[in-house]
């Protein structure tokens, strides 16, 4: 069976890949079984040299790899190849962590130390807003471990995962990462199946919350980073000339389809007309377009499904009175594009502000009282990232430690590093992934204790 893979900006087929079948996945988990066994065998020194052999493959094939995800996903050329990089980077990072044993204590009584050993097959199920990056950001510490991985890629976007496996297993074992690639129905046979140990997701916190029921008897690992409707709350001492640009790109990175976008803006009333108009200017300035085309900066949303939803909360917030401001796009585009768009509102209680849009449409809200609006950007559901906007003042750190969210970011928002750990509270997710901390959730804890 085929699965037709759709350009975004174009709506037509960019290629049709082989589709797996559940009836397959028996044979695929007992091949990830097996290279479990040779993998997990290999020290620290040889897991380190083959993953600097898959970051520089990745770097060799980068023009390739980037040009995948465009042509899949949709976003331009330039941020493609920003994935790309960042999923060297990742990769290259990663393989220098040791897992040595931690001496917790060494006295005349005893030796305790703490060892970490690889858990098995792993599953991994990735979104399709960052086809390449998230793969990494699942695949690279969990082999890092010793473990095998299954991975399951939005049936949107598999291209990128496929190629991904494939350079991997050149470089380390023969199956050591297999792409599980189908549409929906698959994934709860792959969480499910007895011989996956761990489940690592990123995607819609009503499915990360079915994976955690689906597993829970099984008392199965997981990791789970899920969605996010991230406030940002500019002060009244923020310097709107200096901050604008890095505002508009924490919202509208890769059209907005990210989970830890700013996606509400809370702005002091004193600064609320000159941070619209300078976010707008700076909306107008897009290059709205097909991603391979030269000079490109701003794709079309992913999908259709999602397409339609952005639009019609558009609508929605226009109806209620909302002021909705975005350019005219240029003549001629037939796919799921929507320029990037600001809504100017007072209301607190319209979809656009309570839910997540994950598009390319940033609600922006003007305050008088922080205490008063802080009561509002704590989200109910979610914690996944937040951020406050302006010169160091107490009232900036009081913003800092009310913010209940995973990451809190001061004057950025979005930003995510290898070596810093990540991840959500509340329904934004369980678990940490990045850094030690991050790798450390790919391993089982094993306490050697030696008595003297």
């Amino acid at each position: 069976m085929s699965l037709d893979v759709i350009n975004p900006a174009t709506k037509q087929i960019y290629k049709s890949v082989e589709a797996s079948s559940v009836e397959e996945l028996d044979g695929i988990i007992e091949k990830s079984k097996t290279a479990f066994s040779v993998w997990s065998q290999k020290t620290h020194e040889e897991r380190f040299a083959a993953l600097h052999k898959v970051a520089a493959a990745l770097e060799e094939n980068s023009a390739e790899l980037a040009e995948i995800i465009t042509s899949e996903q949709g976003k331009p050329l330039s941020l493609a190849q920003f994935e790309v990089g960042g999923a060297v980077a990742w990769t290259r990072y990663n393989a220098d962590l040791n897992l040595a044993p931690e001496v917790i204590e060494d006295s005349e009584v005893r030796r305790v130390e703490v060892h970490r050993t690889p858990i098995g097959v792993v599953a991994s199920i990735t979104p399709w807003n960052w086809p390449l990056m998230i793969a990494i950001w699942h695949v690279i510490p969990a082999i890092k471990a010793g473990n095998s991985v299954v991975i399951k890629p939005s049936s949107l976007t598999p291209i990128n995962t496929i190629r991904l496996a494939e350079i991997i297993n050149e470089h380390t074992v023969p199956n050591l990462v297999q792409a599980f690639v189908g549409e929906g129905g698959m994934g709860e046979p792959l969480v499910t199946h007895p011989d996956v140990k761990k489940i690592v997701f990123t995607g819609s916190t009503p499915v990360g919350k079915r994976i955690a029921s689906l597993v829970a008897n099984d008392l199965k690992k997981v990791t789970l980073e899920l969605g996010g409707n991230d406030a940002g709350i500019v002060l009244e001492n923020a310097d709107i000339d200096k901050l604008a640009e890095k505002i508009f790109m924490s919202s509208f990175i890769n059209m907005g389809q990210t989970c830890a976008c700013l996606k509400r803006l809370y702005v002091h009333r004193s600064k609320y007309d000159a941070l619209c108009d300078a976010l707008t200017k700076i909306a107008a300035s897009q290059v709205v377009g097909e991603g391979m085309k030269e000079g490109v900066t701003f794709g079309p949303v992913q999908n259709q499904t999602q397409y339609e939803k952005v639009k019609a909360m558009i609508a929605s917030a226009q109806a209620s009175g909302a002021e909705v401001i975005a350019a005219e796009l240029p003549p001629g585009l037939n796919g799921y594009f929507i320029a990037p768009t600001i809504i100017k509102t007072s209301r607190h209680d319209i979809d656009v502000v309570c839910d997540e849009q994950f598009g390319p449409v940033l609600p922006v809200i003007p305050y008088d009282d922080l205490e008063e609006v802080m009561k509002h950007a704590i989200h109910k559901e979610f914690a996944l990232g937040g951020s406050v906007w302006g010169e160091a003042s107490p009232e900036l750190e009081w913003v800092v430690n009310q913010l209940d969210s995973g990451t809190v970011w001061v004057n950025n928002h979005a930003e995510v590093l290898p070596h810093v750990p990540f991840g959500g509270n509340k329904g934004s997710g369980i678990g940490v992934e990045f850094g030690m901390e991050g790798l450390l959730e790919n391993t089982l804890r094993k306490v050697v204790n030696r008595s003297k």
